[in-house]
């Protein structure tokens, strides 16, 4: 395949899940002449030295993710928010080969249009995120424990927003002290909510759910 990267092929090859789907997709990517890289731990797509598309599998389907899918024309509706709080990306998840035989022209011309898009310079309009405020629960957890806030303030800027944003969403101070207390650990760690904690996830430092394999 044109533009392939040998490095991405044991990936391919190791799927345990959505071979065929993840195989027709990468056939797709670059019969559109983009370029195959490894990044993040998982098949990525660039044009000219800028990100495109990323491929990734899950348990319930696999996908393929547009870094400024925002930005695109989405005549058929098949483009959605990966996040509640995603800007950039926009997402196509599949569950079934015959989902995506028929969208290869389509999906040809969506990367396309991504491509002309990062030849013109387009960048997604990012709305300046709101300073989020502390919930009471953790700012008491702090004072109890200044290892934790000392942790906490040393992680980066996503990783203290999700953390956030997970304890605010509570609506009951119980709730909120207990996510706070179950978080401790990992904070202590320097480890985001969502990261990998039992060292098995093959998208390091993400947890993919590996450590399910175990029970």
């Amino acid at each position: 395949m044109n533009g392939s990267n040998s490095a991405v092929d044991d990936y391919f090859r190791q799927a345990k899940t959505w071979r065929q789907e993840l195989s027709a997709l990468r056939t797709i990517i670059l019969d559109a002449g983009l370029t195959e890289q490894w990044k993040w731990s998982a098949p990525c797509y660039s044009f000219a030295g800028h990100n495109i598309v990323i491929v990734g599998a899950f348990k319930e389907s696999c996908a393929l993710t547009f870094f400024k899918g925002a930005l695109l024309r989405d005549p058929h509706n098949i483009l959605v928010k990966p996040g509640a709080n995603t800007q950039a990306a926009r997402v196509i998840r599949f569950t079934d080969l015959g989902e995506i035989i028929p969208l290869t022209s389509t999906l040809k011309s969506y990367l396309q249009q991504a491509m002309e898009l990062e030849q013109s310079g387009s960048k997604v309009d990012v709305p300046r995120r709101a300073e989020l405020v502390l919930p009471a629960e953790l700012q008491s957890k702090f004072a109890d424990l200044p290892a934790l806030e000392t942790a906490f303030m040393a992680l980066t800027p996503g990783r203290q927003r999700a953390y956030i944003l997970h304890f605010s969403a509570a609506k009951q101070t119980k709730t909120r002290s207990a996510r706070i207390e179950n978080s401790v650990q990992r904070i202590l760690n320097r480890q985001g909510i969502n990261d990998c904690v039992c060292g098995l996830s093959r998208k390091m430092p993400v947890c993919d759910g590996s450590h399910k394999s175990l029970r």
